[in-house]
């Protein structure tokens, strides 16, 4: 078999074992996924008034407040479940079974392709799960059309992939599980610093530096401007420089350091 329809299949293959998984155990993404509504009941219910009355002016109105942060809650999502990748990958790496795989006649980067294309389906099916929860109380698109939501789409899928490969590489860099989780936290924490639930301007001078130059924040402006049609300006292709960026380097990280023979 060519090399080619070979990759693709074990690739297929790969999958299907990572989705297994996922739903024979399923606690970690429930978990993970938790995070994400817990936050936007927490933020809606208990401060929305509060919020939204900072955000419109002395005017509390809790459903600004709800269509303002359901974007960055979006993409926190997507951060916190890829989470569970890292976790996976290093399960991997240290329970043995990569070394059978070393020895079998498959393809190399079909167990990397297989972890990364089932993470972004996990993701983009807790993306649709949170935002489920977002309209069930009260957030509303009315701005969007067709367009609007494929660029939203396709911006979700992007931006799964480049943090997928990230977290894959903090995965085969960790020794343990334990240690997978702690230094994938960064991608749960990145979207705390980010305008997820405040406008930067309104963030101490010393700070705004660290919520705007990171990938969350551009890419949130985006998919804000994409669903309530607000100015997007310079973060839309910020947004896809951050994605092609973090999806090329992650790539090779985790491809180089799985290409390392075991020591």
């Amino acid at each position: 078999m060519s090399s080619l329809p070979l990759a693709v299949r074990d690739s297929a293959t790969m999958l299907r074992r990572n989705l297994l998984h996922a739903r024979r155990y399923p606690s970690l993404t429930l978990n993970l996924l938790l995070t994400p509504i817990m936050l936007l009941l927490l933020f809606v219910y208990v401060f929305g008034d509060t919020m939204s009355a900072g955000l419109g002016g002395g005017d509390p109105d809790r459903s600004r407040y709800i269509a303002y942060i359901v974007p960055g809650l979006l993409l926190m999502t997507i951060g916190s479940t890829v989470v569970g990748t890292a976790v996976s990958v290093s399960n991997d790496m240290t329970e043995g079974i990569i070394a059978r795989f070393r020895t079998m006649a498959i393809h190399r980067g079909s167990v990397l392709v297989g972890h990364v294309v089932g993470s972004v389906l996990q993701s983009i099916i807790s993306v649709v799960l949170v935002g489920a929860v977002a309209v069930a109380i009260g957030f509303r698109s009315v701005d969007a059309g067709v367009l609007e939501w494929l660029a939203a789409f396709g911006l979700l899928v992007l931006f799964a992939t480049a943090v997928t490969w990230i977290a894959v590489g903090m995965g085969l860099i960790s020794p343990n599980a334990e240690a997978a989780s702690n230094n994938a936290l960064p991608l749960i924490l990145l979207p705390l610093l980010s305008s997820a639930f405040v406008p930067i301007h309104s963030m101490p001078g010393w700070f705004q530096p660290v919520a705007e130059y990171q990938p969350f924040t551009p890419a949130i402006e985006t998919l804000r401007g994409l669903l309530l049609g607000s100015e997007i300006g310079d973060d839309g292709w910020l947004a896809v420089l951050w994605c092609l960026g973090l999806a090329v380097l992650g790539y090779f990280w985790s491809t180089s350091k799985f290409d390392q023979d075991p020591k």
